[in-house]
């Protein structure tokens, strides 16, 4: 693929680009995307929508950014991936996948859920969130030990605030998926997690980010494995989150470009 056709791809609409990569191929082909948990949304999304305008098929994996980047590296098979900028650097340098098809995507914060129905907590202030976790019975996190960026976060948050030991003995750890089910499942009554992993959970409603001063995000950027036999279908396919109609997709699946 040429560099015009790249840029004409990021410029066009979905529609457009969808046509284009069904002309490209004669036969149905299968992309296999490994993307960490809180893209995900994003790409069902965008794959649903080529798969019925190409005739291809997406295969999508999702895992926390660490566990993908060991199955990456163990030698899984993938033809396109998303994950962390740095995450994606490294596994460049180590020839997993093709640097110069690293493509920033999106951003996306970490927020506070609660069961549907029941009373929303102050989250205005660093204050407001702190006590929220006080008052919870049970906190369901990301288990920083999978390797899941939030976790990671929030497990040094509360060690800068010193409230680890307190966290610790009301947290409920998940070591991936989406976090907000544990409110729905009543093991407990606060979720926090990237936010674009607690919209898609029904019966919990999103209180709303971290406050500012502690807020945390994660920049995601997807890239094509340096080795697939599918490397144009690939790269025309990552384009599509970077379209109109792509980017919507992204803003409303609680990610910000």
């Amino acid at each position: 693929m040429t560099t015009c056709f790249t840029r004409a791809l990021a410029a066009t609409g979905f529609a457009f680009l969808s046509q284009v990569l069904f002309i490209s191929s004669a036969s149905a082909e299968t992309l296999k995307v490994l993307t960490t948990g809180a893209f995900k949304q994003v790409v069902v999304a965008v794959a649903a929508d080529y798969e019925k305008r190409t005739g291809h098929k997406i295969d999508i994996q999702n895992d926390t950014a660490g566990a993908v980047t060991k199955r990456v590296t163990a030698g899984e098979a993938f033809d396109v991936l998303v994950l962390t900028p740095a995450g994606l650097k490294t596994l460049g340098s180590s020839g997993h996948i093709d640097a110069s098809s690293i493509l920033p995507l999106a951003k996306v914060a970490i927020g506070v859920a609660v069961k549907q129905g029941d009373p929303l907590p102050a989250l205005k202030t660093v204050e407001d969130f702190q006590a929220a976790v006080r008052n919870a019975r049970k906190v369901a996190i990301i288990n920083p030990a999978s390797g899941g960026s939030s976790g990671i976060y929030l497990e040094g948050l509360f060690q800068r605030m010193g409230m680890a030991d307190e966290v610790k003995a009301k947290a409920v750890l998940v070591n991936g998926g989406l976090v907000a089910e544990k409110i729905v499942t009543g093991e407990a009554d606060l979720a926090i997690h990237q936010i674009s992993e607690i919209l898609p959970v029904a019966g919990v409603t999103l209180v709303g980010p971290l406050p500012e001063a502690i807020q945390n995000y994660t920049a995601y950027a997807g890239a094509v494995n340096a080795n697939t036999s599918k490397k144009e279908l690939a790269n025309a396919f990552l384009q599509l989150f970077v379209s109109n109609q792509g980017k919507s997709i992204i803003r409303e699946k609680g990610m910000m470009e």
